[in-house]
């Protein structure tokens, strides 16, 4: 059984810096490329497993950003391609409770051109190393409806474990919500990380950028 690890309080709004992926802290500068995600081919049929639905203008857009700027919890970052310099998506550490080290990675939003490239494991890698290196967290969690099946093939592809069924847990938009739940624990995340960064090496993409080995944890 893994001992306490000392509380060290909230996560901060600072910036997370990755080769492919930054992590910024929300605002308003993030509003013209998650507003651009967000009409962006399925781009609203991402919202369909997220409490809120998908926003119908950039003034509706403009105004969740502003509130979820003011959160502390759940603290939400935009997921920036750096290569464009633009913000493709937004996710959030939440249900923060520093003095068991227990943290979430929530409300994932990656627009179309974030979805399943290096951009949006990263940005998975950077909260995950985040929470176990700088905040010190025993227990890393991933929870989504049970009917999102991408969802939770992706919990899976990054390393959670699948730890059962929540059912009735929820209603979100008028339905049931039963959610699965995944996690991660501090002894597991060294063979996680190496996974994740013999994967995000340059060495293992090719010149239009497929993969050559998938991530794999050993």
């Amino acid at each position: 059984m893994t001992a306490p690890h000392p509380a060290l309080g909230q996560p901060d709004r600072i910036v997370l810096d990755g080769r492919y992926t930054r992590l910024e802290p929300i605002g308003s500068a993030h509003l013209d490329g998650l507003w651009a995600a967000s009409r962006d081919a399925d781009g609203p049929e991402r919202y369909r497993w997220l409490s809120e639905a998908a926003p119908q203008s950039r003034d509706e857009l403009a105004a969740w950003i502003a509130a979820a700027a003011a959160k502390d919890d759940p603290l939400c970052f935009a997921v920036v391609d750096k290569a464009t310099g633009r913000a493709e998506g937004r996710q959030s550490l939440m249900r923060i409770v520093p003095k068991d080290g227990v943290i979430e990675v929530g409300g994932v939003f990656w627009g179309p051109r974030l979805a399943k490239t290096r951009v949006a494991t990263e940005a998975l890698f950077l909260h995950a190393r985040y929470a176990f290196e700088t905040l010190g967290n025993r227990r890393f969690e991933w929870k989504t409806n049970n009917r999102n099946e991408a969802s939770k093939r992706a919990a899976q592809r990054f390393g959670f474990t699948f730890e059962g069924l929540f059912r009735q847990h929820m209603i979100i938009k008028g339905e049931n919500r039963d959610t699965a739940w995944f996690s991660m624990l501090d002894s597991e995340w060294p063979s996680r990380k190496a996974g994740f960064e013999r994967w995000l090496d340059p060495a293992n993409f090719d010149a239009e950028g497929r993969q050559k080995a998938k991530l794999a944890f050993g």
